[in-house]
């Protein structure tokens, strides 16, 4: 006689019977065949476990399909951190991202349509680049800040030695170090000075013949106070050594919102040789690296073997140029987001949830992050909230990203685009 486990596996129906249901079709069109395949088996599996009736097989099929075959997921930033590397730095404008959904398919990326011939590639977000930052001889793009830099050390510096001061041999993050990154291009570093007090004598003291360039990097997420002194980019310039920048953060010129901060147009017109920036931080944009300074060391960087290796793909290039043409990016916005509007906003968003949930406005300044402007501190509100909420937030349907502190759970606007105020407003009342 059979037992019922035997009746319910043969009650299951068959792989390509269930696939034949139209909504599963039309997911394997949309998400692939695998995907949509896995999860009938997966249900196929859950009936013959007993979890579901062998009638709901499609059904939780169905359900079970992710909404797109990425398993990345769309993040609400509502930390008050502007660049946060965990939830992919800078957010891409509207006009970044309907360029890339134009240069998904087939584009004129290396390819000129007047005269049928190959064209120098990425010729559009160069010269945007270049329109930015006038002061640069050249130009060029990389896939990151460190990329930028592994190319200069490599171009200019192979077998031979990078003068940097020891204050500013710096970690760049999840335990990537500069002087491990430098050194396996094959260069030497001369550490000079200490980590709190470095002079130009020491820097002149330390160039020989076999010194490649000199190099100076901005510490970017942390800051030095106390009995301290560095060199600046002006006084390195005398040397009569290629001086080479890494202002880090990717801020083309000045911004009085952010004092202190290096941008390159001051370093280039201060004498530095060649700056390198990352492309997906202040700047707003796309993963990138970007070099700029005297056109023949650009054009030598450019012609360097290492740099197909490092080289942009289209998608890159096109959100690179649409960030620099375009409007005002997110960051810049966030970053100079106006405490008064943040403010309404907030008390708009207590006033909406206080009947349901314990809710109070305090002051929650935000930061940069990314390793931008280290120290400062940007005025702004926040919402707090029992701290169970934080959890309760990122699991929920938009993911929502708060932070916790002094245990409360703080849901701080100024990342947030307006537009979706209702939208953290209902997800915070389920």
């Amino acid at each position: 006689m059979a037992t019922d486990d035997t009746d319910v596996r043969r009650s299951i129906p068959r792989t390509d019977a269930v696939l034949d249901d139209p909504r599963l079709t039309a997911a394997a069109v949309r998400l692939g065949p695998r995907l949509v395949k896995d999860a009938v088996r997966a249900a196929q599996q859950a009936a013959r476990d007993g979890a579901i009736p062998v009638a709901d097989i499609v059904d939780l099929a169905v359900a079970s399909l992710p909404s797109r075959p990425s398993t990345l997921r769309a993040v609400i930033n509502a930390t008050g951190v502007v660049l946060h590397t965990n939830l992919g730095r800078a957010p891409l404008s509207a006009a970044a991202v309907d360029a890339l959904a134009h240069s998904a398919g087939y584009v004129d990326v290396e390819y000129d349509v007047t005269t049928g011939q190959r064209a120098p590639r990425g010729r559009g977000a160069l010269a945007a680049l270049a329109e930015n930052v006038p002061v640069a001889g050249g130009v060029h793009v990389v896939n990151n800040g460190a990329a930028a830099l592994v190319l200069v050390a490599a171009a200019l510096a192979a077998e031979r030695e990078i003068v940097v001061s020891r204050g500013e041999l710096v970690e760049i993050g999840d335990g990537f170090r500069l002087p491990d990154l430098l050194t396996s291009t094959g260069v030497r570093l001369r550490e000079v000075g200490t980590t709190n007090r470095t002079t130009l004598d020491d820097y002149r003291a330390a160039l020989a013949d076999a010194t490649g360039f000199v190099l100076k990097v901005h510490p970017s997420n942390f800051v030095v106070s106390g009995f301290t002194s560095t060199v600046t980019v002006a006084e390195l310039a005398t040397l009569g050594v290629p001086l080479v920048v890494d202002i880090g953060s990717g801020l083309l010129e000045p911004d009085p919102a952010l004092p202190g901060e290096p941008d390159a147009t001051t370093a280039l017109r201060a004498g530095a040789t060649v700056v390198t920036a990352s492309g997906d931080k202040l700047l707003g944009g796309p993963q990138a690296g970007l070099l700029l300074g005297e056109a023949v060391v650009i054009d030598q960087l450019r012609r360097h073997p290492l740099a197909r290796a490092l080289r942009v793909d289209k998608l890159t290039l096109a959100a690179l140029e649409a960030t620099l043409r375009g409007p005002q990016t997110p960051t810049h916005a966030a970053i100079h987001a106006d405490p008064a509007e943040l403010l309404r906003r907030a008390q708009r968003m207590t006033a909406a949830i206080a009947a349901s949930v314990d809710a109070q406005v305090l002051d929650g300044d935000g930061v940069v992050g990314g390793g931008g402007a280290p120290g400062l501190t940007l005025a702004g509100y926040a919402v707090a909230l029992p701290v169970d909420h934080a959890a309760r937030l990122r699991l929920g349907d938009p993911c929502i990203v708060a932070r916790v502190a002094e245990g409360r759970c703080l849901v701080d606007l100024r990342c947030v685009p307006p537009e979706l105020d209702d939208t953290v407003i209902a997800a915070i009342l389920r």
